[in-house]
């Protein structure tokens, strides 16, 4: 009779991205705990995928698709971040040496890094679900937030806020308070809403991927400068938030879209940064062909600008959009936040 190896289970993780309709900035600190943030945003059907398969020695390797990058190291030597995929180094260190064997990880995302969906912070998410399900770890959704939270800008101390790693773990339409601590408010957005939004709206790419740390930190810089339109843009963020989040629940969708166009106005206040010629023009453009309101959906330098059109003049905005150049998709929303499950 022949016996065959143990087959140890494979673990598979999925995390949906997020875009940001208001509020972006005042999750950044020091604003939270000096004024309290609040953050209205939602997932859509773009995801970080990660798979985990265990090995019998204690050696890790790891494949990044989104960097073209592999790199390989052993659970018997300390972990170096050295600038090479230390994101995922600094997660492995996080959850130890001790008490486990190797594994494979293979990465990938549905955008790229650099492109104001919260990837990296998404990516940080799906790992650590792998990783606790792998050392036998029963985190619940805020443990799991605040962990990938910790690890990015504790451990390697990027610039940045906190919604990514929340609106990622939990998923859905969520309005998110900062002060001493997070708290997530799921909304109960009606169907025909949520369908008449997705039908509303359009996801640009600049074709700009950035840093954006180096937005965040000419922003941070300045409110703790007391700059006067940092912190304006700043305090109208938090009001338009909560205007916005009653848009739509209420379903006043064309109050929604307008709103987002102030969101946008107000975010530039924040550090000259954020705009440049290229996002002001198809903005602009845009706004000639129909569309109410729009933003860029994270820090700001580049990405995606999120287009809120009327249905009748969408297809006419997306015309003169790909004309000039852009990439222009549209998306769902997806309920489910972070989803682990073994094979």
């Amino acid at each position: 009779m022949t016996i065959l190896p143990i087959q140890r289970p494979r673990i598979r993780a999925r995390a949906p991205l997020r875009i940001s309709f208001a509020g972006g900035g005042t999750d950044v600190p020091p604003f939270p705990a000096e004024e309290g943030g609040s953050v209205l945003s939602a997932t859509i059907n773009r995801y970080a995928y990660g798979s985990l398969v265990p090995r019998t020695d204690r050696m890790i390797t790891v494949e990044s698709v989104d960097f073209k990058t592999t790199a390989e190291m052993t659970l018997d030597e300390e972990i170096l971040c050295d600038g090479s995929l230390d994101l995922i180094k600094a997660a492995v260190r996080r959850f130890g040496r001790e008490g486990t064997d190797g594994y494979d990880l293979v990465l990938r995302s549905s955008a790229p890094p650099g492109s104001g969906l919260g990837s990296s912070s998404t990516m940080m998410v799906a790992l650590t679900g792998l990783l606790a399900g792998h050392y036998g770890q029963d985190l619940g959704d805020y443990q799991t937030a605040e962990l990938a939270h910790a690890i990015e800008r504790e451990d390697l101390g990027i610039a940045g806020g906190m919604q990514d790693q929340y609106a990622a773990t939990f998923g859905g339409f969520n309005f998110i308070e900062f002060t001493d601590r997070v708290i997530v408010n799921p909304l109960r957005i009606r169907d025909e809403i949520v369908h008449e939004l997705e039908l509303s709206l359009l996801l640009c790419f600049t074709g700009i991927t950035r840093d954006s740390a180096r937005v965040i930190e000419d922003q941070t810089r300045r409110a703790c400068a007391s700059a006067d339109d940092t912190l304006a843009g700043l305090r109208a963020q938090k009001e338009l938030a909560v205007a916005m989040k009653a848009a739509l629940l209420t379903g006043a969708l064309q109050e929604f879209g307008e709103l987002l166009g102030q969101a946008w106005t107000q975010k530039k206040r924040m550090s000259p940064l954020i705009s440049n010629s290229r996002i002001d023009e198809l903005y602009e453009l845009a706004r000639s062909k129909g569309a109410l309101g729009g933003k860029i959906t994270g820090a700001g330098g580049g990405g995606y600008i999120l287009l809120f059109c009327d249905f009748t003049k969408k297809h006419r905005v997306i015309e003169a959009l790909e004309f000039a150049g852009a990439d222009v998709t549209e998306f769902a929303f997806d309920t489910k936040g972070l989803t682990t499950w073994r094979v």
